[in-house]
């Protein structure tokens, strides 16, 4: 069977609008993928500043910001199917949406980009939605991409997304197992703004700074390392808690960065001496995301992981900057065909569960 489907990817560095067009193609219960078009459409600075300051809104303010957000994320679908010609060749649409609230404990969690709104400005059936029944379910609703991994990535045993959160999967022989470990491009770029501008371009600035000691020891404290998976994290741990650390320590920014770089590398290596468990031969780690550009955070990430014989692995530039919004794609079609698209063995669920809202986009007449 052959679907043809547009991923669609907020994540929560704020840099833009991830969209793929997939084909998918399963047979016989095994899947494989062809990103046939695929572009980021960077966010304008009127849209950064509403996306950022939406958990602060009034309830109706918020309701209305996610019907907006979904008009806005149908008109950037449009463009991108008449830039393609790609007209009556979508299928589905896929739309994760742009996190603002996730709340575990309260079984709470919350994507701007009103599914509906989408599906009647482009005439094309969506799936939105993807973590609520998880959450209802009384897991984290986080995180969701390992189905992707398991169902299309299957050379690989370890993956690494460095996105705004830093997130590692793990494929056991009997299990899978994934988890946030640390914030990673949303404080980074926080930082990087101080300093004029967007983002750490390569990492020059941390690669410039020098390595704090004792700021190190103080991140690496945090509560949060010392919890067992599953576990997820909200962006505001990184925008409240680290960034604050990190920035404001009477260190230069520089210093910052690359301090908590290191913090960075460091947590990832010590989750994957927890996973590992002392298990013989080499390990390889597809790292994805946009964090898989900055060549600094790399080469510590490389050098840490040496130690522990696991080899930094960064794909192509299509795979690197859209898995997440390809295995979007893919949850979406799981979704159409009622097959499970999230465990709960990485999400702590109750149960496995089949996530995602269906809007009918489509005419039926």
């Amino acid at each position: 069977m052959v679907y043809r489907v547009l991923g669609l990817m907020s994540g929560s560095a704020l840099d833009g609008l991830d969209i793929v067009f997939v084909e998918f193609q399963e047979n016989g219960g095994k899947w494989q993928y062809e990103i046939i078009q695929g572009e980021t459409y960077p966010y304008e600075k009127e849209w950064v500043e509403k996306l950022r300051n939406a958990i602060n809104l009034k309830a109706l303010d918020y309701q209305l910001l996610d019907v907006e957000y979904g008009h806005y994320t149908a008109a950037e679908v449009n463009k991108f199917i008449n830039k393609h010609g790609l007209d009556f060749k979508v299928q589905l649409i896929a739309s994760h949406g742009h996190t603002t609230f996730h709340v575990p404990s309260k079984k709470m969690t919350a994507q701007l980009g009103d599914g509906a709104s989408i599906a009647a400005a482009t005439g094309i059936n969506v799936v939105s939605d993807l973590r609520a029944i998880d959450m209802a379910l009384h897991g984290h609703g986080a995180p969701i991409v390992p189905i992707g991994e398991k169902l299309l990535l299957n050379d690989y045993d370890l993956f690494l997304n460095i996105g705004g959160i830093m997130n590692l999967s793990y494929r056991k022989p009997d299990e899978y197992i994934a988890y946030d470990v640390c914030p990673a491009n949303r404080v980074m770029n926080m930082m990087a703004q101080k300093l004029g501008k967007e983002i750490d371009y390569n990492g020059d600035f941390a690669r410039s700074g020098k390595l704090q000691p004792e700021l190190l020891n103080h991140l690496n404290a945090l509560e949060y390392y010392k919890m067992p998976y599953p576990k997820s994290l909200a962006n505001d741990f990184g925008t409240d808690v680290i960034f604050p650390m990190a920035a404001k320590s009477g260190y230069s920014i520089q210093d910052g960065l690359r301090t908590f770089v290191e913090h960075m590398a460091e947590q990832l290596k010590a989750s994957l001496v927890a996973l590992l468990d002392g298990q013989a031969g080499k390990k390889r780690i597809l790292v994805t995301g946009g964090g898989a550009h900055n060549t600094f955070l790399i080469e510590r990430l490389t050098a840490l992981l040496q130690e522990i014989d696991v080899e930094v692995v960064v794909p192509d530039k299509v795979l690197v900057d859209f898995k997440e919004a390809l295995i979007m794609g893919l949850i979406g079609v799981l979704r159409w065909r009622e097959e499970i698209n999230v465990m709960s063995t990485v999400t702590g669920a109750d149960r496995d569960s089949i996530g995602g809202a269906v809007w009918m986009g489509q005419p039926w007449n």
